[in-house]
């Protein structure tokens, strides 16, 4: 692992983990797109500490006034229980996962189908609602439930957490804002946990010679990256459509199976 493989997979992870086109695929197409070893599923997890920390810092405003209570608790309440589906699934399916579907084939099908549904939920979106208050204090705890299932399937790579947690909740009748805020809060939890326990076992394992440095390098961009993916889409969102999303993940699933029927 070098540098400049620590800052463009920084990179990557940052962009890809917030925009709706799926962090694991890009990932693992990263490798192959340069001819490099695939940096395995714990880098990928340990460089998910570096877009948590961009959501913590977006969110802080959220986050103290959960505290606070200035947002209801409920919506605290809400978000862990949500969280509990991926964790799960998670726990149990996530070595067979890394074994057998961090494949370019999974990951060409897994977009192109998911980019259909996304197009067919944002067609569905609401209006962001108008009455005074916070929008995520209104969000029920069907709409949480059914968001954090939405997020186990996210562990198939090329499906995109933050994609198809936005989508659950356009389904759900959450405007398109909303819909990612909320993924966005809900992602703070998982990231936790996954990438915690990677940086554990890594501490206790060791690290390869020499990929310390380019790990930290990998945190540092993807902190960055993720903070302006973050900023950008939930601002994005709140006039527009996640129409261009839907159309580059088709693309990349079309050319992902042309690469893969060539070779």
């Amino acid at each position: 692992m070098t540098y400049l493989q620590g800052v463009v997979l920084g990179v990557v992870q940052g962009l890809t983990e917030f925009l709706p086109v799926s962090s694991s695929g890009h990932l693992i197409l990263v490798p192959h797109v340069f001819g490099w070893p695939d940096q395995g599923l714990a880098f990928d997890a340990v460089m998910h500490l570096g877009t948590l920390a961009a959501l913590l810092a977006y969110f802080r405003r959220e986050l103290v006034a959960l505290v606070t209570g200035e947002l209801s608790r409920g919506l605290g309440a809400k978000v862990l229980v949500a969280t509990v589906p991926g964790a799960l699934v998670g726990i149990a399916l996530g070595r067979l996962i890394e074994a057998h579907l961090r494949s370019p084939a999974v990951i060409a099908i897994s977009t192109g189908a998911w980019a259909l549904v996304m197009w067919a939920a944002d067609r569905r979106a609401v209006r962001a609602p108008d009455a005074a208050g916070d929008p995520l204090d209104r969000i029920g705890w069907g709409q949480g439930i059914v968001i954090g299932c939405a997020q186990a399937v996210a562990l198939i790579p090329g499906t995109s957490r933050s994609g198809i947690t936005i989508t659950a909740g356009l389904l759900g009748g959450l405007d398109r804002a909303t819909a990612a805020r909320f993924a966005f809060l809900l992602g703070i939890p998982i990231t936790a946990g996954a990438g915690g326990l990677k940086a554990l076992h890594l501490a206790k394992t060791g690290l390869p010679p020499g990929e310390l440095g380019p790990l930290l390098a990998a945190l540092l961009t993807a902190f960055l990256a993720g903070w302006c993916a973050v900023w950008f889409l939930v601002n994005y969102l709140r006039r527009r459509s996640l129409g261009p999303f839907v159309v580059y993940r088709l693309l990349l699933a079309l050319v992902i199976a042309a690469v893969l029927l060539r070779s």
